[in-house]
């Protein structure tokens, strides 16, 4: 079925992407195993599952908006001139919600360092009308391996072949976490692990000891020793005789439970996603709820923005939106719940260099715009033009 009329279309006119067999390319069961085996693994991990969370429903959080761009020369800078967007904005597959959508690309490009969205159907000018997203763990290349390099020039869906002209491709600037931080997940595991077994212990760790009478055998010590962790388990008070006593280990539950060694692996995974570690709950010298409020600003500059700018620009394509429009999300809103000239947590109203010095990460990381930074400035009191 083509995908332009031969006579003229309205605008909003769109059409349905069909395999040549007359159904859709993609089979009916796309829910189930969304999930890889490497991503369900990590994801079991509480610090993953927060970061994860923090930046995906962050970056659904935003609007998106289209706007062109400018010369203006009397300030030596592009100017945005927003425009209507598209309709996909708000709703890109008409099935489920746009959180559900984005959501879902942006834990993909985290985790695995790519994500997908396929074209469902097409407005009369060519351009996408809707999408569907495609779970990264089900999508296979031949000519890519577990990190990629560049778009793939074929893609497999649970084995069948797609378009490769009707996937969008999206390349994390980093690589995924499943793969650059295998070993720090692995070790979370195993210290998880063994504090899982130390919880699943209901009696206290100790040994039975005969202090007199004839000397029982290895048969008869385990069979008392089996009856007494049997009877401790369903009772709170057990009973000895004269010759049998129980001593307990005298054993700190804090080094049984390897907290300060799970306190470091949350550490360096919260490093891994590039989340700030107060984020997730780890408790970092100097970095408090009190004296850390810009904590969304630092969620959107740190964790959220290169996934922000993958997105983005990858809209922005020519394959997705006609040529010279760009795609950006709007941060506008987020930002302007927390004011950077409000003060710190002791009420002291920000300097303009310590404005400066905050709005500084924001332009670096393209959260804002430079002369959105100035008028930031001046408006804490500072002077420039």
């Amino acid at each position: 079925m083509g995908l332009f009329r031969a006579k003229p279309a309205p605008a909003f006119g769109v059409s349905n992407i069909k395999a040549a067999a007359g159904r859709s390319v993609l089979p009916s069961t796309l829910s189930n195993n969304v999930v890889g085996a490497k991503a369900e693994r990590a994801l079991s991990i509480p610090t993953i599952t927060r970061a994860v969370g923090l930046i995906s429903s962050t970056i659904a959080s935003l609007n998106l908006r289209s706007y062109t761009l400018k010369w203006n020369p009397t300030t030596s800078e592009y100017d945005k001139n927003y425009v209507l967007g598209e309709s996909w904005f708000t709703r890109p597959d008409p099935k489920v919600t746009r959180q559900f959508v984005i959501s879902n690309l942006v834990s993909d490009l985290l985790l695995y360092g790519r994500g997908f969205l396929y074209t469902t159907s097409r407005y009369a000018t060519g351009f996408p009308a809707t999408f569907q997203w495609l779970p990264a763990s089900t999508v296979t290349s031949t000519d890519q391996g577990d990190v990629w390099f560049t778009t793939a020039s074929d893609l497999f869906y649970n084995g069948v072949e797609l378009d490769t002209d009707n996937v969008v491709q999206f390349l994390s600037p980093q690589e995924g976490i499943l793969y650059a931080g295998s070993n720090a997940i692995d070790t979370a595991h195993k210290l998880d692990e063994s504090a899982r077994r130390f919880a699943s212990n209901s009696i206290a760790a100790g040994f039975l000891q005969q202090t007199d009478g004839e000397p029982m055998s290895g048969e008869e010590l385990t069979e008392l020793a089996s009856a007494w962790a049997q009877a401790r388990a369903t009772n709170a008070i057990g009973a000895l005789n004269q010759h049998v006593t129980f001593n307990e280990f005298k054993s700190n539950p804090n080094l049984l439970q390897l907290l300060e060694s799970r306190q470091f692996a949350s550490l360096e995974l919260a490093r891994l996603c590039q989340v700030p570690a107060y984020l997730v709950g780890v408790a970092v010298g100097g970095l408090t709820y009190q004296n850390a409020q810009q904590a969304r600003q630092d969620l959107l500059t740190f964790g959220a923005s290169p996934f922000l700018t993958c997105i983005t620009e990858t809209l922005s394509g020519d394959n997705v939106i006609q040529h010279g429009k760009h795609i950006e999300f709007d941060t506008d809103a987020y930002l302007s719940t927390f004011s950077l000239e409000a003060g710190d947590s002791s009420g002291r109203s920000l300097s303009a260099a310590e404005v400066a010095q905050k709005v500084y990460l924001a332009v670096t990381n393209g959260i804002m715009t430079e002369r959105e930074a100035r008028e930031m400035i001046n408006e804490a009191g500072g002077n420039l033009t």
